[in-house]
């Protein structure tokens, strides 16, 4: 049974290995209010890759973990 979450109410994950408190509904609201903005990221939730195409219909349950890496460039 997935947990209902009130309006308002803050969902407590833990995003790239530190606990985090948000708003954010979606994985697509998250990498934004974490300061990713458009950049183009990897992004995976307890585990499971989630593509770019699936972030805004990924929701979140408090409790998630999420991972959000950016490509390392350089030589």
């Amino acid at each position: 049974m997935e947990a209902e979450v009130r309006a308002g109410a803050r969902l407590n994950l833990v995003v790239n290995g530190e606990p985090m408190s948000t708003s954010a509904r979606t994985l697509a609201e998250l990498v934004k209010e974490a300061g990713f903005g458009d950049a183009r990221v990897a992004t995976a939730v307890n585990g499971d890759f989630v593509p770019e195409r699936a972030r805004a219909s990924r929701q979140l349950a408090d409790g998630d973990r999420v991972e959000i890496v950016s490509p390392r460039q350089g030589g």
